[in-house]
């Protein structure tokens, strides 16, 4: 999202006509060529305003410069050299003319506003805040000045401050569009999601017709995982802006989401279509492929993204998973080693490798591999269930006993793991060990009983099987 410098105004409309202004421009060039700058003070004042309105940097620059020289004590003429400079990016110079222009008029506060734009584009920002609280002794009801400083705030992730400020603002005028927007966008930051969506609903009550702020509202449904209603605010959006990509790409994710695959995937073409250059959209049009069973298909969208991040290591992840299922193991193994060498914690890609040696019959292998995973993150609960599973099938009963501890180190409730347990305990001889094992497993998940009866039929002539069934039925 765009911090509020570059707050999209999504209906703007223009009391000037552009056609006119540029005959007012040579105008005021003819005055300027013929020396008659001075006699025509305000009338090239206010083409320079039109200019400033209209972006036409390079003819406001102009003409400011000129007037510059016919008044060079114009506190006005140096602070508009200054905003022409700002939007051109010349922050340092345009510091400079706002300096100047303060020396001439010390309380204006426009000036102090847009001197702390080119302060906060140098990185001088404890100057930036200064000048707008100097703005704001001046002024102390400016809403502009307490938004700027929200905005200062959140550009460096002080929401909090950043928070209070915007408040502020909406204090002095409940109706100032971006004080809200930004309100919203905060809030998301701060993980106060009904905060943010209360800010971006009074947002869309005062500008129905805006297209970013029912995106921003979608983005917070989304995380929400209020999908039906994420999709409404992103179709909402899409209505108003057809070409926005992000609103297409966000509402095929929701899409996906609710199991509206089909429609996720015309979603996300059409997002493709218009920002052809993401190689995100393309991911997720790989794996929405995959949720049709299509593999093929999905592979080539990963394919595409890679050629546009040919480091995108979810993306050979996600191919190696498609040649997996479809049999290709070498292929398979090929994508998940290059994921291996693209990030400093390959967990995904080692576990990924290891359930593609184990389903060849590679267990010693597999075994190794499952091993780095749990490396890199001792937490991790698949991987060392996995393991255990594997050690039961070569005989390794001790080891599996160590990896099964460790699964219930993670997720204590895992009925299953408890079960694991009890299965080689008693293949140990273990039995009180496998009993209490058992206890535990039945009382997690009454279930597992008829699994343990499938597994162990000879306990139908065991009179203490037989009671221990009897203790757990459910």
């Amino acid at each position: 999202m765009s911090f509020s410098e570059d707050y999209p105004n999504d209906n703007y409309e223009s009391d000037y006509d552009e056609e006119e202004l540029k005959s007012k421009i040579k105008t005021c060039r003819e005055y300027i060529e013929n020396g008659q700058t001075f006699s025509n003070l305000d009338f090239i004042e206010d083409v320079i305003q039109h200019c400033l309105e209209y972006d036409f940097v390079e003819d406001g620059l102009f003409l400011a410069e000129a007037l510059l020289k016919a008044v060079p004590y114009n506190s006005e003429a140096w602070q508009f050299k200054g905003i022409l400079l700002n939007n051109s990016f010349n922050f340092e110079e345009a510091y400079h003319c706002f300096e100047k222009s303060l020396s001439m008029n010390p309380n204006d506060v426009e000036t102090y506003i847009n001197k702390s734009i080119s302060e906060d584009n140098l990185g001088m920002f404890e100057e930036a805040v200064e000048s707008l609280r100097k703005a704001f002794n001046i002024e102390p009801n400016n809403e502009e000045i307490l938004f700027s400083l929200g905005v200062l705030f959140e550009k460096k992730e002080k929401f909090e401050e950043a928070v209070d400020y915007f408040y502020k603002s909406i204090e002095a005028d409940p109706e100032y569009l971006e004080a809200w927007y930004e309100l919203g966008y905060c809030y998301e930051n701060l993980d106060k999601l009904d905060k943010a969506l209360e800010a971006y609903d009074k947002y869309l009550e005062l500008d129905p017709n805006s297209f970013t702020g029912w995106y921003n509202k979608g983005i917070v449904h989304l995380r929400m995982e209020q999908f039906e209603k994420s999709i409404n605010c992103f179709e909402l959006s899409i209505a108003l802006k057809d070409d926005f990509s992000s609103s297409w790409f966000n509402v095929g994710f929701a899409y996906a989401r609710v199991a509206r695959t089909q429609d996720a995937l015309k979603a996300y073409k059409k997002a493709f279509n218009l920002d052809p250059y993401d190689e995100t959209i393309l991911f997720n049009m790989g794996q929405t492929y995959e949720e049709l069973g299509n593999y093929p298909q999905a592979i080539r969208s990963y394919s595409e993204s890679i050629k546009l991040d040919p480091e995108y290591y979810e993306a050979y992840l996600a191919r190696g998973y498609c040649y997996d299922l479809m049999g290709k193991y070498q292929l398979a193994l090929k994508e998940f080693n290059k994921a291996i060498t693209l990030t400093s914690n390959p967990e995904d890609a080692w576990f990924a490798i290891a359930d593609l040696e184990y389903s060849i019959g590679n267990l010693q292998e597999s075994i190794s591999n499952y091993l780095k995973a749990v490396e890199l993150n001792n937490n991790n609960f698949n991987s060392w269930y996995k393991l255990a599973e594997t050690y039961i099938e070569i005989g390794m009963w001790l080891e599996g006993l160590k990896a099964f501890d460790e699964c219930i180190r993670i997720n204590n409730a895992h009925a299953t793991s408890y079960y694991g347990k009890a299965k080689i305990n008693f293949l140990l001889g273990h039995t009180q060990d496998a009993i209490d094992c058992l206890k535990k497993a039945f009382e997690l998940d009454p279930n597992i009983r008829n699994e343990f009866t499938k597994d162990y039929p000879e306990v139908k002539t065991s009179k203490l099987f037989i009671k221990l069934l009897d203790e757990n039925k459910s």
